[in-house]
C-alpha cells in the first residue's frame, strides 16, 4: 500500500486563503450583527413623522432632516441630563477603580482566610438581582438624607461596580511577575511604593478596562437612578429617555430615537478615546515584562 500524497504548495496556499477569508467573513457578519440596532436607531431619528408611522419602514431616510432632533432638545433637557450622567458616571468610575486597585493587590498577594471571604463576596454580589436591594438601599440613604441626590447616586454606584472591579483587577495582578516586586523590595522599596512604581504602571490594560466597564455600567444604569431621582434636576439621561413615552405607552418614536442616539455617543466615544490607550498599554506591559 502506499500513502496518501501530501498536498502540494499550490493546495496549501488556497486552504489557507480560504480559511483567511472565511474567518474574515465571519468576522464582517458579526459586526454587521452587532452594529445593526445601532445603525437602524441612526437611520429612524431622521425619518419624518410619515415615515416613521409607514407599514413598509425603508432601510434609510427618504427625506432625512434634524426634526426630530430638534424636537427631542426642545422637550426634554437632555443637555442637563447628559451633564448630570457624565458626572456621575465619571465619578463612580474613577473611585471604584481608586479602591479597588488597593484591594485587589491585597487579596491577589496575600492568601488568607479574609481574601477567601472577598472572593466570596465578589461572586455573591452578583447573583443578586436590583430589586431584591433596592427597599434596604433606599433605607439606608433616607437615614443618611442623600435619596435625591446625585451624590447618593454616586455612592450608590461605587458600591455596585466594586465587586466586579475587583474581580477584574485581581486577574492582571496576578500576572504581573512576583520577581519585581521582589527586585523593589531589595532596593528598599515599601509596599505601598511598589504598588505604586512597579505594580500600577503594569496594570494599564486592567485600569483602562474597569474604567470602561464601570462608566459604561454606570452610564446606562436606570432602575436605581428611576427609584432614588426625583428632581427634574437630578434626572440622569436614562431617566430622561422614558419622558419621550406618553400616559398609556405610546412613544413618541422620532425624538426618542433622536435622544437614545445623544445617550449612545458619550459611551461610544469614551470607549474610542480609551481603545488606543488600552492597546498602548497592552504592548507597554508586554514589553516592561
Amino acid at each position: 500500500m502506499t500513502g496518501a500524497s501530501s498536498p502540494t504548495p499550490a493546495k496549501v496556499r488556497a486552504l489557507r486563503i480560504a480559511g483567511g477569508a472565511g474567518q474574515y467573513l465571519a468576522l464582517g457578519c458579526y459586526l454587521v450583527f452587532l452594529a445593526f440596532p445601532l445603525l437602524w436607531l441612526v437611520s429612524t431619528s431622521f425619518k419624518s413623522t410619515r415615515e416613521l408611522g409607514s407599514l413598509h419602514p425603508s432601510w434609510l431616510p427618504e427625506d432625512p432632516s434634524w426634526d426630530n432632533y430638534r424636537a427631542a432638545f426642545e422637550a426634554q433637557p437632555l443637555l442637563h441630563a447628559a451633564l448630570n450622567s457624565l458626572v456621575v458616571a465619571a465619578t463612580a468610575a474613577l473611585v471604584s477603580v481608586a479602591t479597588a486597585v488597593p484591594a485587589a493587590y491585597a487579596m491577589a498577594r496575600h492568601r488568607s482566610w479574609a481574601s477567601r471571604v472577598g472572593t466570596v463576596w465578589i461572586l455573591v454580589s452578583q447573583m443578586f438581582p436590583f430589586i431584591l436591594v433596592i427597599i434596604p438601599l433606599f433605607l439606608v440613604l433616607k437615614n443618611l438624607h442623600m435619596i435625591d441626590s446625585i451624590a447618593g447616586l454616586i455612592v450608590v454606584y461605587v458600591v455596585w461596580n466594586l465587586p466586579f472591579s475587583l474581580w477584574m483587577l485581581q486577574g492582571y495582578i496576578k500576572a504581573v511577575p512576583r520577581s519585581l516586586e521582589e527586585a523593589a523590595a531589595v532596593d528598599g522599596a515599601g509596599r505601598l511604593r511598589t504598588l505604586g512604581s512597579v505594580v500600577l504602571p503594569l496594570l494599564a490594560p486592567g485600569l483602562v478596562a474597569t474604567l470602561m466597564f464601570s462608566f459604561v455600567t454606570a452610564w446606562n444604569e436606570f432602575f436605581f437612578a428611576l427609584v432614588l431621582l426625583k428632581s427634574p434636576e437630578n434626572q440622569t439621561m436614562s431617566v430622561v429617555l422614558t419622558h419621550f413615552l406618553g400616559t398609556e405607552g405610546v412613544a413618541d418614536l422620532g425624538p426618542l430615537a433622536a435622544a437614545s442616539v445623544l445617550a449612545t455617543l458619550p459611551s461610544l466615544v469614551f470607549f474610542a478615546l480609551l481603545q488606543r490607550r488600552l492597546v498602548g498599554g497592552m504592548l507597554a506591559g508586554a514589553v516592561k515584562a
